[in-house]
């Protein structure tokens, strides 16, 4: 069975609004690649994205922090785009978008983004649990 784009994003906010990574693990292909335009190195596997996500959804809970990722689409590239919006804080207070590549029933790639800023997003209201 193939996984689509917006299945994928739908898992990855889902993961961030519940910082809870199980549904989105499984979806991940063993070369899988995370990238983000504040971070110069990208995380060229699935086991180097997970020893950084771990504790990065541990330290949010720890520190009693919010963080928000909403369904959304953006104009980007000259298409429109499914995306996840994200916000820390405050539902307002967005920080970044995420995109995602995936191949067959794996996820090959997430990009989080500064550029486009997700203040360009179109924002759909849902908050996957």
């Amino acid at each position: 069975m193939s996984l689509d784009e917006e299945s994928a994003l739908r898992a990855y906010a889902k993961m961030m609004n519940t910082l809870n990574v199980e549904c989105f693990e499984p979806l991940l292909a063993d070369d899988f690649i995370y990238e983000s335009q504040m971070v110069l190195v990208p995380l060229k596997s699935k086991k180097e994205f997970l020893d950084y996500i771990y504790p990065k959804l541990r330290a949010i809970q720890q520190a009693k922090a919010t963080a928000f990722a909403e369904m959304g689409t953006v104009m980007a590239y000259r298409e429109n785009q499914p995306c996840v919006i994200l916000a820390q804080a405050d539902k307002s207070n967005l920080v970044g978008l995420v995109f995602v590549k995936v191949d067959g029933e794996f996820i090959k790639r997430l990009d989080l983004c500064i550029v486009p800023p997700p203040q360009e997003a179109k924002r759909s209201g849902e908050y996957p649990i």
